[in-house]
């Protein structure tokens, strides 16, 4: 009878283990449109991020956490704050930023940026299921860029078609209907001028 319990009790581990793996939260950093993409238990979620800028690099790969930090302050760039960090290799985390104008653009150091309240869910998610971190895509495409700074308009097309020109004003001087004198002529019309606008930068 033992044995028969024995035999039930590791049937129903081999059953739940793939459930819980599917339950780990996975994370997706995608260096071409600075973005995460985040799947958990509970739902996804798609955020902005900052990857590392010129002359720093963001790891790709596949990583598990390796610790949780609520707050870490960083010993190599002048004690900056990085809330609720998760450390995936080394001294490179996912954490807090407070350098919101620049997320969805590379400006860190190596590390991977969102806002705090977004570090704070995620932090929460981890804690809970663990996870697994993917880093994709490559910062130098520029795919990011296009979001960011739209195209520059095109000048708007000058139409083909004749103007109507308004005829000048009545007048009761009978010469001014043989001589043209007497009012004044309708102004010419102007050519449109093309419209530009600047970029947003």
């Amino acid at each position: 009878m033992r044995d028969v319990f024995s035999s039930f009790v590791f049937a129903t581990a081999l059953v739940a283990a793939p459930a819980a793996c599917e339950a780990r939260v996975q994370i997706t950093v995608d260096l071409s449109s600075q973005t995460m993409n985040v799947v958990a238990s509970g739902g996804s979620y798609a955020w902005p991020i900052s990857s590392a800028r010129d002359g720093f690099v963001t790891p790709r790969g596949t990583y598990g956490v390796q610790s949780l930090e609520t707050m870490h302050y960083s010993k190599k760039y002048h004690n900056s704050p990085m809330p609720h960090s998760i450390f995936f290799n080394g001294g490179f985390a996912i954490h807090g930023t407070y350098d919101l104008a620049n997320l969805g653009r590379p400006a860190s150091h190596g590390c991977v940026r969102v806002s705090p309240a977004n570090a704070a869910t995620l932090y929460s998610l981890v804690q809970r299921e663990g996870a697994t971190i993917r880093i994709i895509g490559d910062a130098s495409n520029a795919a990011y860029a296009r979001a960011v700074e739209p195209e520059e308009a095109a000048p708007s097309a000058v139409s083909a078609r004749p103007q109507r020109v308004a005829s000048a004003a009545p007048t009761d001087n009978p010469l001014a209907l043989i001589f043209g004198f007497g009012a004044d002529p309708a102004p010419a019309a102007q050519p449109a001028q093309p419209v530009r606008t600047r970029a947003h930068r």
